[in-house]
């Protein structure tokens, strides 16, 4: 999936559109320690956080983040946003909690399949599961 289809899917709200709406996101990582996220987002992430300023927008440069989510309907400050259209970051925004907005992108990239339950998805010869989610 392409930061423009997840554009397009409606999703979230966007705030500012970067220059690389055709660039793949790879997975969805959530962290608002920016200090963690510049070490371990990996490259091509969306990257779910409630931190709107302009050292996520540095963090997701560096990290090479393909966008950022801003959850809990948390906006860019007024530097981090004139930033964000500088550097060319796409950055979105939605009013769901971190986990799932992190959930709904990682469903978006075919993760499981939400309409069956837990239990069913992890269970393929009626054992418990051994490696559930």
């Amino acid at each position: 999936m392409t930061v423009q289809d997840l554009a397009d899917s409606g999703l979230f709200s966007i705030l500012n559109e970067g220059d690389d709406m055709d660039r793949e996101i790879t997975k969805p990582f959530c962290c608002d320690l920016l200090s963690i996220a510049m070490g371990k987002a990996p490259a091509g992430c969306a990257w779910v956080t409630v931190m709107g300023n302009m050292n996520t927008l540095a963090v997701a440069s560096l990290a090479d983040a393909a966008c950022i989510i801003m959850a809990e309907d948390v906006p860019l400050d007024a530097v981090a946003s004139g930033k964000a259209k500088m550097q060319g970051i796409t950055v979105f925004r939605t009013e769901l909690p971190i986990f799932e907005a992190a959930l709904a992108v990682y469903r978006k990239l075919g993760g499981f399949d939400a309409d069956r339950p837990h239990a069913d998805r992890d269970k393929t010869d009626g054992s418990p599961a051994e490696n559930s989610l």
